[in-house]
């Protein structure tokens, strides 16, 4: 029997107070609902654009999917007395990034979805997307492999316009006027080929790889445009930006060993 994880009357609170906020600053407009199970655990795979999209996520889920929304949650915001008691009596899930705590988090999400029949929502890029053009980027292993572990399916979903109500790294949201927001839910993702088999990292980033693609492919839909052939790699784009600042420093201080063949030069013509 399915564990109830949240404390009623708080979760009726936290809606009655959300649910008012994000319709007075957004236009929601939701497709593919139906594919969202009114039961049992299932893994919501969503792209991030904002900090602001946890809410709107969470919206869609709540009131088009009818699933109570439990995210795993830096333990950083936790630490907010007023947050911590509202998450913690909500079910959600905290995670302690960079420790062994992080394990235990996985194990607490694969309770709330075996055990309690939850919707977790994910994000597997870890982070708001870097893309220039605000695509989703490559993703992490944890969602592929919480899928293969559990056998619980992954419903991809993709949204935008949380980027025109608080951009990232942007301190301030533009509240008014309200901003149109669009989710589009697919089928769970073919993950068929990826069971049964040793979890190897190459099939992991495979199975990763799968989800991304169909998210990536929802949010092509809502925009009408084409998403780029190879999705933006954060830490590629890091390294190659520090490639480009030494050769740039070289460029401006001379390549080492250049002044002193110069120094030899004049000397041996004098």
């Amino acid at each position: 029997m399915a564990k109830q994880r949240e404390t009623r009357w708080v979760k009726l609170l936290a809606a009655c107070i959300v649910r008012p906020l994000i319709s007075l600053v957004t236009k929601p407009e939701w497709k593919g609902t139906e594919h969202v199970p009114a039961e049992g655990g299932v893994i919501i795979a969503a792209n991030h654009l904002s900090m602001a999209d946890p809410l709107t996520v969470a919206h869609f889920l709540y009131v088009g999917g009818r699933r109570w929304p439990t995210f795993t949650m830096k333990e950083a915001v936790l630490k907010i007395p007023v947050v911590s008691w509202v998450a913690r009596s909500t079910g959600q899930i905290p995670v302690k990034r960079g420790s062994t705590d992080a394990i235990k988090a996985l194990h607490e999400a694969e309770l709330a979805l075996t055990r309690d029949g939850a919707s977790v929502i994910f994000y597997p890029e870890g982070t708001c997307t870097r893309d220039p053009q605000l695509w989703p980027m490559t993703a992490k292993t944890g969602v592929a492999r919480l899928a293969l572990t559990t056998g619980v399916p992954v419903v991809p979903v993709a949204h935008w316009g949380e980027q025109e109500l608080l951009p990232y790294g942007a301190k301030k949201p533009s509240l008014f006027p309200r901003k149109r927001v669009q989710f589009l839910a697919g089928p769970p993702v073919d993950l068929s080929r990826f069971r049964d088999q040793p979890l190897t990292a190459t099939l992991l980033r495979e199975a990763t790889e799968a989800i991304m693609a169909d998210i990536t492919a929802l949010q092509a839909t809502i925009r009408g445009e084409q998403p780029p052939a190879v999705p933006y790699d954060m830490k590629r784009a890091r390294l190659e930006a520090g490639q480009a600042e030494e050769k740039q420093a070289e460029e401006r201080n001379g390549a080492p060993g250049e002044a002193g063949a110069e120094d030899g030069r004049s000397s041996a013509g004098a």
